[in-house]
């Protein structure tokens, strides 16, 4: 899906972006999105590292 956008779309999505939350609140907006991403990161490779603990216990 987000592989059509292509850099004009990236572009048009940035200057929207821009428009509604102007410059000055664009880093802290990165910043949460990072963080997000990361703790999402975390806590799947947690589940995937429980679900293989428990695989093995039963085998």
């Amino acid at each position: 899906m987000l592989s059509n956008i292509g850099i004009p779309g990236l572009i048009i999505i940035l200057i929207i972006t821009l428009i509604i939350f102007g410059p000055k609140k664009l880093p802290e907006i990165g910043s949460a999105i990072g963080k997000t991403l990361a703790e999402f990161k975390k806590s799947t490779k947690e589940i995937m590292s429980d679900e293989e603990s428990t695989e093995s216990k039963n085998s």
